[in-house]
């Protein structure tokens, strides 16, 4: 594991797991907003360097960055992982999620997606980048993004399950 992130200042040409991938200006966000899927059809959104949202091929949740804190689902919920650093070493401390505190962070990840896709819909952005150039990938978002807030977000089995 790195010892310091990096900020996430050039996903376009960093991310190149993400196959298909598209930066774009969005009338209600303050950042861009770049999302890209893997060839396996994981799904991955940031706006800007905090908070980023990745979601396994069905549109369920896999891991998030949000406030600063890494977040990993254990299937029923949500692990917060933070790092705690010293000279020698870096470690995780986990805290796994209240029914409550699932709630609020479901709450506000379907808020930032339901707000970006009402934009897509309307139009309301501009497209930086996307690779490849050909293509349509705002619709493909718009698909992805109905399907994964469309009910309420769920959460993937869990990454680790032995943990």
């Amino acid at each position: 594991m790195a010892r310091h992130e990096a900020d996430r200042e050039d996903l376009m040409n960093e991310a190149t797991a993400l196959t298909r991938r598209v930066e774009c200006t969005v009338a209600n966000e303050s950042e861009p907003v770049f999302a890209g899927y893997r060839r396996t059809g994981f799904l991955s959104i940031y706006f800007g360097p905090d908070p980023a949202y990745h979601f396994d091929d069905q549109g369920r949740l896999r891991r998030a960055f949000a406030g600063g804190l890494l977040y990993r689902t254990q299937g029923t919920t949500l692990a917060q992982l933070e790092r705690q650093r010293t000279e020698d070493e870096t470690v995780l401390q986990r805290h796994d999620l209240t029914p409550e505190e699932l709630q609020a962070f479901l709450a506000t990840l379907t808020n930032r997606l339901t707000g970006f896709a009402a934009a897509l819909q309307r139009n309301d952005f501009e497209v930086v980048a996307q690779v490849p150039a050909e293509g349509n990938l705002i619709d493909d978002l718009l698909v992805s993004l109905s399907q994964i807030v469309q009910d309420a977000v769920a959460l993937s089995p869990p990454i680790n399950p032995r943990r």
